[in-house]
C-alpha cells in the first residue's frame, strides 16, 4: 500500500509542469449561520427593489392584473425569486435554502406581529373615550340608556361575571383536564386510545353545541334555572379538550430516565407522577391551563344560551341571570348609538387587559421550567448540599479503634506490620 501511495505523489508531481508553485491547502471555513453582512443586506435590498419593479410591470403594463393582494404576492414571490439568485452568486444551494426559509419566517413574524398590533389598537382607538371615564368600571348598565353620555353606566356587571364563570370553569376544567392527561401518558392501552380520539374530535366541537348540551340537560330536562353556574359547565366543555391534549403533549415530554430512576428505588406509580412527572412539567402544564383559559374566556354563545342577559351586577352564580364580557360586547357593538359602541369597544379592551392578567398569573403559578433555578431556589439547593456533605462527612469520620495505640514508622515506603496480641493488650495465651 505504501508503494502504490509513493507512486500517486510521484505521479501528481510529475504531472504538474515544471517552475509551477505548489497548490495551496484551503482552509476550512465554517458557514456563518446568524448576523447580518453587508452583501447580504445589499442582497436583501437589490431583491426588494427588484420584486417591486416586476410587480409594477405585470400589473402596470405587461398583463391586464389589477388588486393590492396580488399585487403583494406577485412582488413578494419576485422578491424571493431574486434573492434566491443574489444569494446563489456567492453561497451554495444549502445556504440559499437557508437564507431563503430564513426570509420566509421573518416574514410570517412580522405580519402576525403587526396583524397582533393592529388588533389591539384598533380596539383600544375605538374604546378609548370608554375608558377615559372611571364609572366605566364601577358602575352597571341598569339605569342607563342608549343615549346616556359616557360618564353614566359600565361593565361592572360583565366583569363580575367573567371572573365568577371563569373560575366555575377552571375549578372543573383543571383537576378533570390534568387527570385525564395522566391516565393517557401513565396507563397506556385500547381505551387510552379511545379517549384520545374522542378529546381529538371535541377541540373541533362548536361552541353553540356546548351551550346547547348544557342548555338541553341542565335547564330543560332537570329544570334549573338560567345561572352563571352553567354558563361555567359550558365553558368547562369548550375548556376541558384544550387542557388535556396541550397537557398530554406535554407530559409526553419528560425524560423516561427520570420515571425510570423512581421506579428503580422502589417508588409507586402515583408517588412518581406526584414527585416527579407532574413538577418537572410544571411550566408546561402552566402553558396548557393558559390555552384552556384563552378558548374559554371568549365564548359568547354558550353563555347567551346558558347564563342570559341581564344590566345589573348578580354575584350569586346559581340563581338569575349572569353576563359576561363577550357578551357585553357584543350586545353593545350591535347598537346603532355611538356611546353603546364605544362601550362595546372599552369592554373589549379590558376583556383583552384582563386575558393579559391571567396569563400572567398563570406564567408566575407554573414557575421556570425544570433544571431552571431562581436565585432563592439556588441558595437553598446550595445550603442543602454543604448541609449533605457535612451530614456524610461525619457519617464516614474515623472512629476510635484498637489499632490507635499501633506504633507508626516515619518511613513512607514501609509495609504495614500485623498488630500482635501484646499490642492489644493481651498475654499469651489468652483469648478475647
Amino acid at each position: 500500500m505504501t508503494v502504490v501511495q509513493d507512486t500517486a505523489h510521484d505521479i501528481t508531481e510529475d504531472s504538474a509542469p515544471p517552475g509551477a508553485p505548489a497548490p495551496a491547502e484551503l482552509p476550512d471555513q465554517p458557514r456563518r449561520i446568524g448576523g447580518a453582512t453587508r452583501s447580504g443586506v445589499l442582497a436583501l435590498c437589490g431583491a426588494a427593489l427588484s420584486g417591486l419593479s416586476a410587480a409594477v410591470l405585470l400589473f402596470g403594463q405587461l398583463a391586464p392584473f389589477s388588486g393590492l393582494l396580488g399585487f403583494t404576492v406577485t412582488a413578494y414571490l419576485a422578491f424571493l425569486a431574486c434573492y434566491a439568485v443574489l444569494t446563489g452568486l456567492e453561497e451554495d444551494g444549502q445556504a440559499v435554502r437557508d437564507r431563503v426559509m430564513t426570509v420566509v419566517l421573518w416574514t410570517a413574524a412580522t405580519l402576525l406581529f403587526l396583524t397582533l398590533a393592529l388588533v389591539v389598537g384598533f380596539t383600544a382607538w375605538r374604546g378609548h373615550q370608554a375608558l377615559g371615564h372611571l364609572n366605566f368600571l364601577t358602575e352597571d348598565m341598569q339605569s342607563t340608556g342608549p343615549l346616556d353620555p359616557l360618564n353614566h353606566g359600565g361593565i361592572a356587571h360583565a366583569m363580575l361575571g367573567t371572573l365568577i364563570q371563569m373560575t366555575i370553569a377552571l375549578t372543573i376544567t383543571v383537576p378533570l383536564g390534568l387527570a385525564c392527561a395522566v391516565y393517557l401518558n401513565q396507563i397506556p392501552g385500547r381505551f387510552s386510545r379511545f379517549v384520545r380520539t374522542i378529546v381529538e374530535a371535541m377541540t373541533a366541537l362548536p361552541s353553540i353545541v356546548a351551550g346547547l348540551m348544557v342548555y338541553a340537560i341542565w335547564i330543560l330536562s332537570l329544570g334549573m334555572q338560567k345561572s352563571g353556574l352553567a354558563a361555567g359547565f359550558a365553558i368547562s366543555v369548550m375548556m376541558l379538550p384544550i387542557v388535556i391534549r396541550a397537557a398530554d403533549v406535554v407530559l409526553r415530554l419528560v425524560p423516561g430516565t427520570l420515571t425510570e430512576a423512581a421506579e428503580a428505588l422502589g417508588a409507586p406509580r402515583w408517588r412518581t407522577v406526584w414527585h416527579v412527572v407532574l413538577p418537572t412539567s410544571r411550566s408546561g402544564l402552566a402553558t396548557a391551563v393558559i390555552l384552556g383559559t384563552a378558548r374559554g374566556i371568549g365564548e359568547t354563545s354558550p353563555v347567551l344560551l346558558t347564563a342570559g342577559y341581564i344590566a345589573a351586577i348578580n354575584a350569586n352564580p346559581t340563581e338569575g341571570p349572569m353576563i359576561s364580557l363577550p357578551l357585553a360586547v357584543f350586545t353593545l357593538v350591535k347598537s346603532p348609538e355611538p356611546a353603546y359602541i364605544a362601550r362595546g369597544f372599552g369592554a373589549a379592551a379590558v376583556l383583552m387587559a384582563l386575558v393579559l392578567v391571567l396569563f400572567a398569573i398563570a406564567r408566575v403559578i407554573g414557575g421556570r421550567g425544570p433544571g431552571q433555578l431562581s436565585r432563592r431556589q439556588a441558595r437553598r439547593a446550595a445550603l442543602a448540599s454543604r448541609r449533605d456533605v457535612d451530614r456524610f462527612a461525619e457519617l464516614h469520620a474515623p472512629a476510635l479503634s484498637l489499632f490507635d495505640s499501633v506504633p507508626q514508622t516515619t518511613d513512607p515506603y514501609a509495609t504495614p506490620s500485623r498488630p500482635t496480641t501484646e499490642d492489644l493488650g493481651h498475654k499469651p495465651g489468652e483469648t478475647d
